[in-house]
């Protein structure tokens, strides 16, 4: 076939762009759920521990799991909608006071946008040129992200963040209570110790990875506090005895 009569081939679909603040959004609240999980494994395997040690009633260890899962939930939630809704106002009144300077000084704002491509490497004419193209694009948009690191439509949600540390803490929770519960007398220390081991191998691989850092320190480091969170109140359980309930 001549060249004059090849058919014309598609064109390229255009890649997906993911918006960076969106990824950057996605992966804070990962490392979050993942660390509100690691929270809650070692929090009750703590208390459920102790308790085991002190007596062998399972009613005993299942109200001490409950209220240990619910008052932490609760206190990881409420924490992080009070961290997070201070950390939302203070983004808006950054986003508030960049507003007003533009508003009132906007050539001192085009100087200081363009100052702030120039100090990248950007020659003085490009920076001044791609400071004007953003700002008459998005003044606010392109001010708050080069300024003041902050993404105007994508601020953080503190009834998102309260909510998954809430989830994720009752996730984590719910592993030992279930290990210490479920086998016989007598299996229910070895069987919950191995049970939290592992998912606090787990989490510190996963937190691990979401960081990009090496895996062999973060989930050493998860292990050592888990042991030492169990043997502290396991030796305070049988040390105390039935007293302790």
């Amino acid at each position: 076939m001549s060249d004059g009569h090849r058919p014309a081939l598609p064109e390229p679909a255009a890649p997906h762009v993911e918006p960076a603040g969106s990824s950057a959004s996605r992966l804070n609240w990962l490392r979050a759920g993942v660390l509100g999980a690691n929270d809650g494994i070692i929090s009750t395997a703590g208390v459920v521990i102790g308790v085991v040690a002190a007596t062998p009633d399972r009613t005993a260890v299942l109200v001490a799991g409950l209220a240990t899962l619910a008052a932490g939930a609760m206190s990881m939630a409420v924490g992080e909608y009070v961290s997070v809704s201070t950390q939302r106002d203070g983004e808006r009144a950054l986003l508030e006071k960049e507003r007003r300077e533009l508003e009132e000084k906007p050539e001192e704002e085009l100087e200081e946008l363009a100052g702030i491509y120039r100090a990248k490497g950007i020659s003085d004419e490009l920076a001044h040129e791609v400071a004007r193209q953003l700002t008459e694009h998005d003044a606010l948009a392109a001010h708050a992200e080069a300024e003041l690191g902050i993404d105007p439509d994508d601020l953080t949600n503190p009834w998102h963040a309260g909510w998954a540390s809430m989830v994720a803490f009752t996730l984590g929770a719910l592993l030992p209570l279930a290990a210490v519960l479920l086998p016989p007398a007598g299996w229910q220390v070895p069987v919950t110790v191995v049970a939290v081991l592992l998912a606090l191998a787990a989490t510190g691989a996963v937190s691990a990875t979401l960081g990009a850092s090496p895996r062999t320190p973060a989930v050493g480091r998860n292990l050592v506090g888990g042991v030492l969170a169990m043997a502290i109140t396991y030796g305070i359980g049988t040390l105390l005895g039935v007293t302790v309930v």
